[in-house]
């Protein structure tokens, strides 16, 4: 297996092309378009681990429950849990789930990540020992309404560094990432587990640097977080995500994208949602 996990890979995609786009974001529903290169991912991933370790007291081998939607912010508080120690571990969001699963309510204690929309059915967890409300706002934009004893990730993650240095004791071989799945069964992956499937299947979908990937799915499985993140940056490629998807704008952006291959899109993926190269 692999001896490097994703951190890794973002350090030398940032040490090798630093300025060329990493993560771009489309919210069809509010028309927003935001572009990250590696440089700037990075930044907004260190400000977020030191938010984790600084602001919040998160130690190696913490949780932190991610229940976000497809979105770049998603994408940084996945690496910057990698980046800290910390187990991440995203769930569906309220009413997404399949109509045949039963996941698992994540125990505590542990750090809960939540979008602002759905504050109000979290705010009462007993087993979150922190809870960060991220409005997901186009330009950073405070929380519209931020409850008591939420702290408000747009207000907060400002006041941090953008360089981070992490805690000698985090190794590749850590555990990183816990998918739940259906009834009760979970599994986790180590930062070295969750490089190797992402080479592989980078491998397997002929990925390179001169990819553009257009991602239409959840981080909640690890399909979904390959797609939306480690593949692309395992095989040098750059992905698009997208929320709120309009099919009506799907073959524009292709085009003005320079998209070379998809996944999770209806109608241009079979039920598994498997990469689909274009060209």
């Amino acid at each position: 297996m692999t001896e490097i996990g994703p951190v890794e890979l973002l350090r030398r995609r940032v040490d090798d092309d630093p300025s060329r786009p990493l993560v771009t974001f489309y919210d069809d529903g509010t028309g927003e378009r935001v572009e990250l290169s590696a440089r700037t991912f990075d930044n907004w991933v260190a400000k977020t681990a030191n938010l984790l370790v600084d602001g919040l007291g998160a130690r190696p081998g913490d949780r932190a429950v991610l229940m976000l939607p497809a979105h770049w912010q998603t994408a940084v508080w996945l690496m910057a849990c990698w980046s800290a120690g910390v187990v991440a571990e995203p769930v569906p969001m309220p009413g997404t789930e399949p109509p045949d699963a039963e996941p698992a309510a994540p125990s505590g204690p542990y750090i809960l990540a939540a979008a602002g929309e759905v504050l109000d059915t979290v705010i009462d967890d007993t087993d979150a020992e922190e809870i960060v409300g991220l409005s997901l706002h186009a330009l950073g934009g405070p929380l519209a309404d931020c409850p008591p004893g939420v702290l408000d990730y747009a207000v907060e993650v400002r006041a941090y560094g953008d360089r981070f240095t992490p805690d000698p004791s985090v190794t590749p071989d850590h555990p990183a990432l816990t998918i739940p799945g259906r009834r009760v069964t979970k599994t986790t992956l180590s930062g070295a587990g969750v490089t190797y499937e992402a080479l592989a299947a980078a491998e397997k979908w002929g990925l390179d640097a001169g990819d553009r990937i257009l991602v239409d799915m959840p981080f909640t499985t690890l399909h979904g977080v390959l797609c939306g993140l480690v593949a692309p940056l395992a095989s040098g490629a750059s992905v698009i995500i997208q929320r709120n998807f309009d099919e009506a704008a799907v073959d524009r952006r292709v085009i003005l994208e320079h998209v070379t291959a998809v996944a999770g899109l209806s109608g241009w993926n079979d039920a598994t949602g498997s990469v689909r190269r274009l060209l």
